[in-house]
């Protein structure tokens, strides 16, 4: 006799979107009584006293709570309105702010699924007397023994598990993720197949509290900033940077200089990439190419370790991504006390502290950390002499 699936109370993450809407669609279609819960996480563009309009053209949360809405009626689930902003604000924005200022270029949907999705959330949904919660993640949860392991979702198009890697082993114990099993495309069969009103909207792009706007806009209005020279590896003056917050290693786009041509390199028209920010001199470093040396990491250290099992991975050879959508990277691993380094087998472009370095086992995501250095381009040692001197005289 074949044993009944286990039902359970699963208070779900209604975002808006098509992903947790199916989510929802399924758990119910498998028996389980099923809550929504939308996140609220931003209100600084919420048309209030003293808000800018010209703002709230970019903040899609009312819209998004609409559409969770008319899911929900779809479906047949009681849906309830959360407001997290000041855990948000606390959490994950402080940090945010933190690190750009600092000269790091962070990933804070890295830290709102840690501390907003699969904590204050996860926290609010028990007190409501769940067993369970579910996301619309492209990721899988799979039991062994007394443990738990976070794997890639089975589209590797969509895989989300590098967003999740902090995720600890009593909340994946707590966690479904019913679309990790899917592909893309077949969400949105079902969601139309279902009649969902939402199953031809776009997937959203960019950081939560951003949304479409301008990313420079939008960090203009909450870090101060102080333009200087943008210089290129001989030290020759190539623009002026207007603060370098405003900038990521490997950033090609809004540097202004994309018409200068480097005649008295070759005629090289290749593109120019920032490669390096001096936060001492106020500079920051450029260099044409994508494939320049100084845009390559042969390793990289870091810190602020999460490991998924609780204890990190033994020595040896293992895989990397330091960016999403990045082709997993062969690399060694040595763990180091509350750190890592890697060893890749062949250098990375574009390794930029702030971003995390997660680590896997094939499907397997063992956990990662916030890349804190790597390879430094010998910036001094490429300056001419005169170059140096107005430098160390600044």
């Amino acid at each position: 006799m074949s044993q009944k699936p286990q039902r359970h109370k699963v208070v779900v993450g209604l975002s808006g979107g098509v992903d947790s809407a199916v989510s929802a669609w399924l758990l119910k279609q498998q028996g389980h009584e099923v809550v929504g819960i939308f996140m609220k996480n931003w209100e600084d563009d919420d048309q209030a006293a003293g808000a800018d309009p010209a703002h709230t053209a970019y903040c899609s949360s009312n819209i998004d709570f609409v559409d969770a809405a008319a899911v929900a009626d779809v479906i047949g689930i009681e849906i309830e309105h959360v407001n997290f902003a000041a855990e948000y604000k606390d959490r994950v924005f402080a940090e945010f702010l933190r690190e750009y200022g600092a000269g790091r270029t962070p990933n804070p949907d890295v830290l709102c699924n840690a501390e907003i999705k699969f904590k204050a959330f996860l926290d609010h949904a028990m007190r409501l007397g769940a067993e369970k919660i579910a996301t619309g993640h492209y990721a899988r949860v799979r039991q062994l023994g007394d443990g738990y392991q976070l794997l890639k979702g089975l589209d590797p198009a969509k895989d989300q598990s590098y967003f999740l890697h902090r995720l600890t082993q009593q909340q994946l114990s707590k966690t479904l993720f019913p679309v990790g099993e899917l592909h893309k495309t077949e969400v949105r069969r079902l969601a139309e197949q279902i009649g969902l009103p939402n199953a031809k909207k776009k997937d959203s792009t960019g950081i939560c509290f951003i949304g479409e706007r301008p990313f420079r806009d939008f960090l203009n209005r909450y870090l101060s900033h102080a333009p200087g020279p943008m210089v290129d590896e001989t030290g020759r003056h190539r623009g002026q940077h207007v603060g370098l917050s405003f900038y990521t290693l490997g950033q090609r786009q809004g540097l202004g200089i994309g018409g200068v041509a480097g005649h008295d390199a070759g005629g090289a028209h290749e593109p120019w990439y920032v490669a390096h920010k001096d936060l001492a001199h106020n500079t920051l470093h450029v260099v044409q190419g994508h494939g320049h040396p100084w845009l390559q990491s042969p390793w990289l250290q870091a810190a602020d370790v999460s490991w998924v099992a609780g204890t990190p991975p033994t020595a040896g050879a293992l895989a990397a991504k330091t960016r999403y959508r990045q082709v997993d990277a062969a690399c060694t691993f040595t763990p180091g006390e509350g750190a890592f380094r890697l060893d890749f087998d062949s250098p990375q472009w574009a390794v930029t502290p702030g971003q995390s370095a997660v680590l896997y086992d094939g499907d397997v995501c063992l956990g990662g950390g916030v890349i804190a250095a790597a390879q430094v381009p010998a910036v001094r040692a490429a300056l001419p002499e005169a170059r140096r001197r107005r430098t160390a005289a600044s």
